[in-house]
């Protein structure tokens, strides 16, 4: 809740006493930010100028005051933040007002971004806790220490037992280099947040029509003439990105619609609130086009040349008759035929969502119907139109494309022996000693499993990596190491289990600029080490914003106190474990710090999957430095230096940089040639299914050689073509070696040619290297190929049960996943309330940084749970009351009750962004002296239940149950 600041002035002597009581276990902290007398932002007043507020005075140092672009560290929008510094410190900021993202205006969180970096409560130095008691010790100490039980570890129970967790908040080098070395190491139990916020986005996009991400812009939403949000809350998760949501509605008069279950500050700006039911997304969706395949308003043409499947898709959604949505949604038929109605008519629309669709059993699901939603509206390859997935953190999209994945390596190249081959030449490295670094396992013919093919345990599942028995993991041993990289594991499920597996640990070891829930969510004595990273403020190196484009932050500021940037405290682990030399091999060390852009040069030559090869550090800077020369609708550079290129470059950029490509600004757009940033949908998926052409029909971008749908490229279709003759006498010579025989030369593809010939050759011709082929509605590899409504695992709604079953139990990822067995029980009697979660404006992720933060702490001081007022009512509750939330696991959290309409009858709202309190227990003591949150607050995810997404292990947060009684 937001409570007004008071008007009082701050007194000498008070302000010092409050610094002498921020860190003093006995000061309620609301007491204390409220009754501190502080005018607005006199806290962080307070702290910056030592304890008093005095008037200000000019003083000449003697150095001219510098500016320095950087990015914000927050949402994904990727707002410029001007940097002013003065003999190395940063003494204020500007919004970039020549960014074409923020166009000079920043939310809450992004106009607090240096306190971030110069933040009091940061860690300063290394720690261990030691007989129960936090103390300081060196970095060698650490890594010693540290690397030893890790070396220990894996000479008793395999590489697997150790877990690399890590961040969205790495730069796109950083995460990179993490990925390479969680390989050296030899596992793939690494993953990152992209895990439990847009997996089943990746993995439902990605199977529609070839990649995983957003297909236009924030900016490109100026073109839109409806807007569709669904599960999504940009006014207070993205802010900024408001801006153009609303520029779009003031001048095109494009209707905006919000789905969701709560009222919130988008659905406040929306043309047609639409409240329906957690969990009952896909029914909705069915339901809207129900009506639109019943009145034919879908783009016939559109789905006779680009789209496979929709007539299975046709007969799901005639079962889907608006009393059956209805039933299931809660949501009535008028309103429904008016929004299908208004979208058919409003052409091209944009389909916005966010976590509030992804986090399900069946978000796979979930993400595919609203992709279907567009291919039947013809909305996709379209200025306006594409599906518009706005990503939570600020590099979350680059972590992702660089492969901070338990599935994947750099750009979504999987697992296979093929994959880790191409890496291997990327990396100059011996592939049999690659190999050797991994462990084995018996399969069930009794045959030796390499775990380097096999999917790692995905961080939403790390804590039954540690609890569940040996025997039902698919790994040799449990996992007894865990290292939280620039994780909040508060923003987690299942708390009161994470709590057994931290304390179950042989090794826990957080690398963060902050202390986060893991320093003390446990009850350890001892085996917990906190190392204080930089931020990225401290740190130079690219970041890929939600829409796909790369941006360069420069070092604002040297590391703050014994702080190191992430990628030098990977060099100090790689050499401890004496694989530095390779890891290193060709990436030069300025000091002990590796060399940041030799890590671009080096995923560019590797990363042509996604076209993150086209991207030098020299192109990404030049587009920061003229940032005015972009057009703030279409991202396209007027004259310049970067004329006619897309801002940021935005991926796919095909070849490499000297082929000059502008990058992609909207995905599958074949209005424009390949070569000027069009595309068609990827062919992925063969060229034939069922009898039936999966290519694209008699359509193709504007002056390609082949004007029909066409598979991907490989050598023998250039030279089946003809078109071998236009390589250059080196591409032919680098396809030769990658193929390692004159008779296997035909089967390099775009994707592992190291020279990029096949994509020039291709582009130069007009064609898309990945192929011209249709988006698929039907995805036949999935549990449910057609998308399906299955009910919550946690459903109140036992009616619903026997028509909309969950999946059968199974194991999948390394563990075994619960879901009939779960659902067969009625928690409802005694847990009638559905819980739902997301974000506040004021807070971000786990919320340690942004709670450390005193501009914004000062703005949201208490954990809340939102009550409709007749739950309330019946229940005794009034509003500011202390209640408890009760799950039906056994968790339970004491928060405030914020009585409102915001949520409907029979549903609970409750922020993620709190940690520091644990049923009903304020742990502010626990937390190393001077380095405690200023807020403190119970995190929802103790209260939170199992369920996981039948594709990716996506957690399950919007759709549980709960009960609430006054505490």
């Amino acid at each position: 809740m937001l409570r007004k600041k008071t008007n009082g002035v701050a007194r000498r002597p008070q302000g010092a006493s409050i610094l002498k009581d921020a860190a003093h276990k006995s000061v309620d902290r609301r007491t204390f930010l409220k009754g501190s007398g502080l005018a607005a932002g006199g806290l962080a007043a307070i702290t910056v100028t030592g304890g008093t507020v005095t008037k200000a005075k000019a003083q000449s140092t003697g150095d001219a005051v510098k500016t320095v672009k950087s990015i914000c560290t927050h949402c994904s929008v990727g707002c410029t933040v001007i940097a002013e510094v003065s003999s190395g410190v940063w003494i204020g900021q500007e919004p970039g007002w020549d960014s074409p993202f923020n166009l000079g205006a920043h939310c809450a969180k992004g106009a607090s971004v240096r306190e971030h970096a110069h933040g009091e409560r940061r860690l300063k130095y290394p720690m261990k806790k030691e007989g129960g008691e936090w103390k300081r010790i060196s970095w060698d100490e650490a890594i010693n220490e540290i690397g030893d039980k890790m070396l220990q570890i894996r000479e008793e129970s395999g590489p697997d037992s150790v877990y690399w967790l890590g961040s969205a908040k790495h730069s796109n080098e950083q995460a990179y280099l993490f990925r390479k070395f969680a390989g050296y190491w030899g596992t793939n139990n690494v993953d990152h947040q992209a895990r439990i916020c847009h997996s089943t986005t990746v993995a439902g996009v990605a199977n529609t029509w070839g990649y995983g991400a957003m297909t236009n812009s924030y900016n490109d939403i100026h073109n839109s003439k409806a807007i569709f949000i669904i599960g999504g809350n940009p006014a207070e998760a993205h802010p900024v990105s408001l801006l153009h949501v609303l520029r779009a509605k003031e001048q095109n008069n494009a209707p905006l619609i919000v789905c969701d279950p709560r009222f919130t500050r988008t659905a406040a700006h929306a043309d047609e609130y639409v409240r329906f039911r957690p969990g009952s997304d896909v029914a909705l969706i069915w339901g809207i086009l129900w009506h639109i395949f019943e009145n034919g308003w879908e783009d016939k043409e559109f789905i006779r040349t680009r789209v496979w499947g929709m007539d299975q898709i046709r007969e799901e959604v005639a079962k889907w008759t608006p009393d059956e949505v209805e039933r299931v949604t809660g949501t009535p038929e008028s309103q429904l035929k008016r929004v299908a109605r208004t979208l058919a008519n409003n052409r091209p629309g944009t389909v916005i969502w966010c976590m509030g669709g992804t986090q399900h059993t069946n978000g796979n699901n979930n993400t595919r119907a609203y992709c279907i939603l567009q291919l039947a509206l013809g909305n996709m390859g379209t200025a306006g139109g594409g599906t518009n997935i706005f990503r939570g953190h600020d590099n979350v999209q680059g972590a992702t494309d660089l492969g901070v994945l338990a599935d994947t390596l750099p750009g979504y190249y999987g697992l296979t022996a093929g994959s880790w081959a191409h890496w291997a030449r990327v990396w100059e490295e011996d592939l049999d000693w690659l190999k050797g670094r991994f462990g084995t396992i018996k399969g069930a013919d009794g045959k030796d499993k390499a775990m380097m093919n096999l999917t790692g345990i995905p961080v939403s599942r790390w804590i039954d990596g540690v609890l569940e028995a040996k025997e039902n993991l698919e790994q040799p041993d449990n996992t007894r190491a865990m290292v939280l990289w620039g994780h909040a594991p508060n923003s987690q499920t299942r708390l009161p289990e994470m709590k057994q597996a931290m304390e179950k640990l042989d090794l826990l070891v957080v690398v963060d600029p902050y202390p986060t829930v893991s320093a003390i969510l446990h009850d350890r004595t001892d085996g917990c080490y906190l190392l204080p990273a930089s931020t990225q403020f401290e740190t130079r190196g690219s970041v890929t914003a939600s829409n796909r484009s790369l941006q360069w932050r420069e070092q604002v500021i040297a590391p703050l106190f014994e702080s190191k940037p992430d990628h030098t405290i990977i060099a100090m682990f790689a050499k401890k474990f004496g694989f530095d030399d390779r890891l290193f091999r060709n990436i030069g060390m300025d000091g002990d710090e590796p060399n940041i852009e030799d890590l671009t040069r080096e995923f560019n030559r590797g990363m042509w999957t996604v076209g993150y090869t086209g991207q030098s550090p020299e192109r990404i800077k030049s587009h920061m430095e003229n940032q005015h020369t972009f057009d703030r609708t279409t991202l396209r550079a007027v004259g310049g230096p970067n004329d006619g290129e897309f801002y940021g470059m935005p991926w796919p950029c095909w070849g490499t940089a000297e082929m000059k490509h502008p990058g992609t600004a909207n995905l599958y757009d074949m209005s424009m040639p390949v070569a000027e940033g069009g595309l068609c949908f990827r062919a992925r998926y063969g060229v034939e299914r069922d009898g039936q052409n999966l290519l694209a029909e008699g359509v193709s971008n504007p002056g390609a050689d082949i004007q029909d749908g066409y598979p991907e490229f490989t050598m023998q279709m250039l030279i089946d073509l003809g078109w071998d003759g236009d390589l250059t006498a080196e591409e032919r010579q680098s396809i030769e070696t990658v193929a390692g025989a004159a008779d296997k030369i035909g089967t390099v593809n775009w994707k592992t040619d190291l020279s990029g010939g096949i994509q020039r050759v291709a582009i130069a011709h007009g064609c898309a290297p990945f192929g011209n082929a249709k988006a698929r509605a039907v995805v036949w590899t999935f549990p449910d190929p057609v998308p399906l409504h299955r009910e919550p695992l946690y459903t109140n709604r036992r009616d619903l049960v026997a028509d909309y079953p969950t999946y059968a139990d199974k194991s999948f990822w390394r563990v075994p996943t619960l879901y009939a067995s779960i659902q067969k029980n009625d928690f409802s009697k005694d847990f009638p309330i559905i819980l739902t979660s997301g974000r506040l404006v004021e807070y971000e992720g786990g919320g340690d940084e942004t709670r450390s933060n005193p501009w914004l702490a000062e703005l949201q001081q208490n954990m809340f749970v939102e009550i409709n007022p007749r739950d309330a009512n019946n229940l005794g509750v009034r509003d500011g009351a202390q209640v408890w939330v009760e799950g039906p696991e056994g968790g339970k959290v004491k928060v405030m009750a914020m009585v409102t309409e915001r949520v409907g009858e029979g549903v609970a709202f409750m922020p993620f962004h709190f940690g520091g309190h644990y049923q009903g227990e304020d742990l502010r003591s626990k937390y190393p002296k001077g380095a405690d949150p200023y807020v403190l607050g119970e995190s929802c995810n103790t209260a939170q239940t199992y369920g996981y997404d039948s594709v990716t292990q996506m957690q399950e947060t919007k759709a549980t149950l709960c009960k609430i009684s006054a505490a």
